[in-house]
């Protein structure tokens, strides 16, 4: 109940994510161009503060982003991008499939997506016969839910393209550490790369 930061209205995933782009990614040190869905406040505001970074956030229905758009249609040529920010926006999205391969699509080779969504068990759970607000809170949830992931989702990003590689970054963390930032231990970080185009002799 007490998760959620009283100043910067951090949860434990966004703690998670801003400790685990310092230590494990270079989106503070090198020039990158970065997409991010459903951008959360708390990083927003953060990022657009960054001069390496040329920062891009997109939606599909907020009004509070620089580009309205469907993560299943990307308006962007391919290898357009550096980096992907994409935490809890999948579970919402009911070809997400498509949403994995557009972002593959348009992340240049040799660049990271990092993705989240809510785990519950080993295998992907969704019926596209639930569609009533009360049947999704009831199966998956959150009434805008259209599935409750496994872990199995590495086998669906892989099937885009992607190398993925399940971080638990949080569990390798001390425990003061832990502690201090409110971390669940539970939490995986899906960390997305694109090959390299392999090199024609």
């Amino acid at each position: 109940e007490s998760s959620r930061c009283p100043r910067c209205r951090a949860l434990e995933r966004h703690r998670l994510l801003w400790l685990y782009f310092k230590e494990r990614t270079n989106l503070f040190t090198e020039r990158l161009r970065l997409l991010h869905f459903a951008p959360e406040q708390v990083f927003e505001k953060a990022f657009k503060s960054l001069d390496n970074i040329d920062y891009l956030t997109a939606d599909l229905y907020s009004d509070n982003v620089m580009v309205k758009m469907d993560i299943t249609d990307i308006t962007y040529e391919d290898d357009s991008f550096d980096a992907i920010i994409c935490s809890h926006v999948l579970e919402h999205v009911t070809d997400d499939r498509k949403a994995m391969r557009e972002m593959f699509r348009v992340l240049k080779p040799g660049g990271w997506a990092v993705i989240m969504v809510p785990i519950s068990g080993d295998v992907t759970f969704e019926d596209p016969s639930i569609v009533t607000h009360e049947d999704r809170e009831r199966f998956f949830g959150q009434w805008n839910h259209v599935r409750f992931y496994g872990s199995d989702i590495k086998d669906r990003l892989e099937s885009a393209g992607f190398e993925v590689k399940v971080d638990g970054y949080v569990r390798e963390l001390e425990r003061s550490k832990i502690r201090r930032y409110g971390l669940l231990e539970s939490e995986d970080i899906y960390f997305c790369t694109k090959p390299l185009a392999e090199s024609i002799e």
